[in-house]
């Protein structure tokens, strides 16, 4: 467990550089509508392009096109949707940062992989008891518009499985490079319809392992892409 700061992210300053990391896939077009919602309201926006189908690019890798793609920009909150969460942390042990918001992101623990981070969280039982919950077969294959795209327009949907874009292995068995999180403000933003990462799942996590308290936003796994607006409020202000 960290201790966190109870700190206004605007309080960096009237124009805060958020730089968005995308999941798996790396494709900053997840981010789109957020990048353009957080532009409008007077904000400066870094969009990450992650090389996730090169099978030589791991974590230090990923670091390297955060690193690229900030350029002359200094102290930025980083923002980390899914997989980039470990990203981010490897990112923040790198080079200042004035925040963290992690969006339905998986929170490594110092030194840990992204292959092993479901069994140690839990993730797959969560997973299963949301399904019985809900009335859907917990057995069921997992389908890509059923478990992350159940909310998000059908344009949208159609876009991105059609430019659907693989991701490598190597990323899954890099361990994460961090001693511990920085001393600044740091978040979680849990969609209350994640299948994929159960929002109860996700509070659980935030508070054992970062000691704070997830904030829920509407929306499922991709709320970037359904609930655009909520999640850019909830991004800029807590």
């Amino acid at each position: 467990m960290v201790a966190v700061l109870s700190v206004d992210l605007r309080s960096v300053g009237q124009m805060t550089t958020y730089v968005l990391i995308p999941g798996a896939g790396g494709d900053p077009w997840y981010w789109h509508l957020v990048a353009a919602e957080l532009t409008r309201r007077g904000h400066d926006v870094v969009s990450v392009d992650l090389p996730a189908e090169d099978e030589k690019a791991g974590l230090p890798e990923y670091a390297d096109a955060v690193e690229a793609a900030l350029g002359e920009h200094s102290d930025p909150v980083l923002v980390a949707l899914s997989l980039g969460g470990f990203t981010a942390a490897a990112v923040a042990a790198r080079r200042p940062v004035a925040g963290i918001v992690f969006v339905n992101a998986m929170i490594p623990l110092p030194g840990e992989t992204a292959a092993a981070w479901g069994d140690a969280t839990g993730s797959a039982a969560a997973r299963r008891e949301l399904a019985v919950r809900e009335g859907r077969d917990p057995d069921a294959e997992s389908d890509l518009r059923t478990d992350f795209f159940q909310d998000v327009p059908a344009e949208l949907t159609d876009y991105a499985l059609s430019h659907d874009r693989d991701e490598s292995e190597r990323i899954f068995g890099d361990p994460c490079a961090f001693e511990s999180w920085p001393a600044v403000p740091i978040r979680v933003l849990a969609g209350r319809d994640d299948r994929m990462f159960p929002a109860g799942f996700q509070q659980r996590v935030a508070r054992d392992r970062l000691g704070v308290e997830a904030e829920l936003v509407p929306g499922g796994h991709l709320a970037p892409l359904s609930h655009a607006m909520e999640v850019a409020d909830r991004i800029e202000r807590p």
